[in-house]
């Protein structure tokens, strides 16, 4: 898919379009996820971004230290819970602190990082647009921010938000018994504030936060149906209508991608 500048937008930076084409950009949400680490690594390498801030970080960093030693990468792990940062291998400079809050931006330093990554981290964030600006803040000029996250209005994010907290825990950690507290990937309260793949709410709060050359590439498909057989297969007839006619307003996964 060739992807276009944004109509109310000047052309981005040649050399960041460049390597988002490159990337072969499909809309299904599993080349999100097997791209993503790809993505990273071609970004960093191909503008010399080495010092890494990975938020939400915690106990399941993008890159393994040997794999962060054989990049030449510097990453810092940032989380709001000592106890995520804790469960990290060792090797690893941690950032403890609420990204979205007053004191992040004294905690995290002024221009100290090259580029800034999270992958479903966003939608557990009361106030993304505070954590955008903090992000902006922690970034040296010219450096990049890059988020992974579940957008609305993909019904299951939805249901999640709409329901409370206590049986949405319930539903997710039945289905997805990993989804435990003591399982490997914990559900942890949802908010979806600004979770959207929509350009004309996602490039106006990125500007305000200070960045420029805005990419916002959504994607759409989830797996969260797939022990109920009839409801999964009218998800999946609407799914593809939505991919096929590009609403974004049902897409399931948006990157987005900013140059400060």
């Amino acid at each position: 898919m060739v992807l276009q500048p944004h109509s109310c937008d000047p052309v981005p930076d040649p050399g960041t379009r460049e390597i988002i084409t490159a990337l072969d950009y499909n809309p299904d949400f599993n080349w999100a996820w097997d791209n993503y680490k790809r993505a990273i690594v071609e970004i960093a390498k191909r503008k010399g971004l080495n010092r890494h801030l990975e938020i939400g970080g915690g106990r399941d960093p993008l890159f393994l230290p040997q794999e962060v030693a054989a990049h030449g990468f510097d990453v810092a792990l940032n989380d709001i819970s000592a106890r995520e940062l804790s469960l990290a291998p060792p090797g690893y400079k941690t950032v403890l602190c609420d990204i979205a809050s007053p004191e992040a931006p004294a905690v995290l330093g002024e221009g100290l990082y090259d580029l800034a990554y999270c992958r479903m981290v966003m939608e557990h964030v009361p106030d993304v647009a505070r954590m955008w600006e903090n992000i902006a803040h922690a970034l040296a000029p010219g450096g990049v921010a890059f988020a992974f996250f579940p957008t609305l209005y993909a019904p299951p994010y939805v249901l999640n938000r709409l329901i409370p907290e206590t049986l949405s825990r319930w539903l997710v950690e039945t289905v997805f018994p990993d989804r435990k507290e003591e399982g490997d990937n914990p559900k942890f309260p949802a908010y979806y504030d600004c979770c959207f793949s929509s350009e004309e709410k996602i490039v106006p709060l990125l500007k305000r936060a200070g960045f420029s050359d805005i990419v916002v590439l959504p994607f759409w498909g989830y797996g969260y149906f797939q022990k109920f057989p009839l409801v999964r297969r009218i998800d999946a007839a609407f799914t593809k209508l939505a991919r096929a006619r590009g609403w974004r307003a049902v897409s399931s996964f948006a990157y987005v991608i900013a140059v400060k």
